[in-house]
């Protein structure tokens, strides 16, 4: 049988059913390892529903960049990425704060830019990159949470991203919390229209954003116990009756593992 050619015509063979270039890259093995999830989605307490169950996959964290960090076409050698640093940290100078302290590390990964951000300097680098005339980032699109249980110690992670129109740039700011202590200051003063996105990450992960002007539930009852998004919080649920059938709520479904 003659060795199957890939659609390039480049000599090299293709994936089984031709279908290699379908799958996603993965991420290099570096980083750091913060636990292994098994299941399609990791949850631990209430069966798995999914069929999956044999799925294993190892959660790792990106781990710091080196220089130079190139640019958001993955291209290689100082790039736009690195004008970004450059001069984040030399408005740090300017302010007082040292850059080293501030910035916990910078990761460049999937070709975008993260400053991971000790959490009581986050407001003050945010103001830097909104009023830096070289920076510029006038806009803040939301944040997001992030559960990481393994993560021990930065459990709850917040996720910034920024974009500048001015210079035509987007960066991402990453800030972490203690599942004990799941305090973060708001940027609300920096960027009003985080309002709605932090009382939003409050509600479902339980951050509590310090300063915030009115920190409610805005999706959840008042009185609703526990923070539905975080990866510990039990499927639970109620039946739903659909047409003469019963449908079980999820946590007693039929579990595959």
């Amino acid at each position: 049988m003659s060795e199957q050619k890939n659609p390039e015509g480049s000599g090299e063979p293709a994936g089984q059913n031709g279908q290699e270039e379908a799958v996603p890259a993965q991420r290099e093995d570096t980083g750091e390892v913060i636990g292994t999830r098994r299941g399609m989605f990791g949850a631990d307490n209430g069966g798995d529903t999914s069929g999956y169950g044999g799925l294993v996959r190892t959660v790792r964290l990106p781990g710091a960049s080196s220089r130079p960090y190139g640019g958001p076409d993955a291209s290689e050698g100082y790039g736009e990425f690195d004008e970004i640093a450059d001069e984040l940290e030399g408005a740090l100078d300017e302010a007082g704060l040292v850059p080293e302290n501030v910035i916990e590390k910078t990761v460049v990964d999937r070709a975008e830019l993260t400053f991971h951000v000790e959490r009581g300097a986050l407001p003050a680098v945010a103001r830097i990159l909104r009023d830096d005339p070289a920076l510029r980032f006038e806009l803040c699109t939301g944040v997001s949470g992030v559960h990481f249980p393994g993560d021990t110690g930065r459990e709850l992670h917040a996720v910034y991203h920024l974009r500048s129109i001015t210079h035509n740039r987007l960066v991402r700011l990453e800030v972490s919390a203690p599942d004990a202590d799941p305090h973060l200051p708001s940027l609300v003063d920096v960027y009003p229209t985080n309002d709605w996105h932090e009382r939003e990450t409050y509600d479902f992960f339980g951050i509590v954003f310090d300063g915030h002007p009115a920190l409610t539930r805005i999706m959840m009852p008042d009185d609703w116990q526990g923070f539905p998004q975080r990866k510990d919080y039990p499927l639970g649920g109620i039946p739903v009756e659909y047409k003469g059938a019963q449908i079980p709520a999820p946590d007693q479904r039929r579990s595959y593992s």
